[in-house]
């Protein structure tokens, strides 16, 4: 069952998503939150497993409250964003600050529920009008201030993981991992969880941040 918070300020906004979502066996809405604050508040106190959070919500706005949540280590929830704008600045935001997913308010239910549980099953997720540019968006910031860098032979990462991370860094699925590499499904988990456990990322789109800004993969 997943546990989820809804977190936006409106309240017709936030009504429908606890029909919809609520309706679904596997999804248990625990909780709705007005702001940021209010999310950080009811993520401590009903202890969600996700978060479907709206970027701009007046006092404390949803990156900030995503920043908090995901740093705090008695938490254990991700975030969902959940906005109307198709904001590059508000993308980057997000994912910087820990967020597991993004995806526009105008998606179908069912891309919605799809993503909810690609986020709950440590997938993450990106909204597909999205996901290329923002990785491609994610390496030129690289480039244009670079960081501390590494060599594949310098990371902690088997060349099977090395792999894996490179093909999630061009948008591909577990399962299209799997034929590119003429592996099982399983397989490609196994090495997934792997990579997340060295890397310290919460899901499969936080360790591509991680392989961009470590300079290891380029989604170009």
């Amino acid at each position: 069952m997943i546990r989820l918070l809804i977190a936006d300020d409106q309240a017709v906004v936030r009504a429908g998503l606890s029909v919809i979502l609520g309706a679904e066996p596997d999804i248990e809405v625990v909780g709705e939150a007005i702001d940021g604050a209010d999310a950080v508040r009811l993520a401590r106190e009903l202890r969600p497993d996700l978060i479907c959070m709206d970027i701009r919500m007046p006092g404390m706005d949803g990156i900030a409250a995503t920043r908090t949540i995901t740093a705090d280590p008695e938490l254990d929830a991700d975030v969902l964003i959940l906005t109307t704008f198709d904001v590059d600045a508000d993308v980057f935001a997000a994912l910087e600050a820990g967020a597991a997913g993004f995806l526009l308010k105008g998606a179908d239910e069912a891309t919605l529920l799809a993503a909810i549980r690609s986020v709950a099953a440590g997938e993450g997720t990106l909204d597909q009008r999205l996901t290329r540019r923002i990785l491609r968006e994610f390496s030129e910031r690289r480039r244009e201030a670079p960081a501390a860098t590494m060599a594949p032979a310098e990371s902690p990462l088997t060349d099977r993981e090395f792999e894996v991370l490179d093909l999630l860094a061009q948008g591909l699925s577990n399962a299209e991992i799997a034929d590119r590499l003429f592996v099982e499904p399983t397989t490609v988990k196994y090495h997934l969880a792997g990579l997340l456990q060295k890397t310290g990322a919460r899901d499969r789109l936080q360790a591509v941040l991680w392989g961009i800004r470590a300079g290891l993969v380029d989604p170009r």
